[in-house]
């Protein structure tokens, strides 16, 4: 059975409560419950992690290559535009990882229009809410499939 690993960055524990306008008001609990749901539908199975601590998350990644993952979905919120460490624990990933964002970050604040992530992603999806994690999901099992 496919493992899919799926990373949740900084603040995404306050999801819900967060700028409904561009998050919505389902929580992380939510998202989490329905790509489980998903997940078993779609016979795979997917871990979730959220931290606001980019070493743990570096951290996770690394257990990640060592649990050999079979797909990564990232959304790592603000670390997209400027962790390198995440980007290059990402890079020792022998699998592909998914780079996603619930709002559209090409449509807000300039800073968010650039990812040091996308150019290793096997792709980029963003701007379709809470459905951006189903869309993810669907595409990490069929990257490999």
């Amino acid at each position: 059975m496919k493992k899919i690993l799926m990373l949740h960055g900084v603040n995404h524990n306050m999801f819900g409560h967060r700028n409904p306008k561009h998050y919505g008001t389902v929580t992380l609990d939510e998202i989490n419950q329905n790509m489980a749901n998903l997940a078993k539908e779609l016979g795979v199975q997917v871990e979730h992690f959220q931290t606001n601590d980019e070493g743990k998350m570096v951290e996770r990644i690394h257990q990640g290559y060592k649990d050999k993952v079979d797909a990564v979905i990232i959304n790592a919120g603000a670390w997209t535009h400027y962790s390198y460490a995440i980007r290059d624990a990402l890079e020792i990933l022998e699998v592909p990882f998914i780079e996603m964002h619930m709002s559209n970050v090409h449509a807000r604040e300039e800073f968010r229009h650039h990812s040091v992530f996308s150019e290793k992603a096997a792709g980029v999806m963003c701007g379709f809410g809470f459905e951006t994690y189903q869309l993810a999901l669907r595409a990490a099992v069929s990257l490999n499939a």
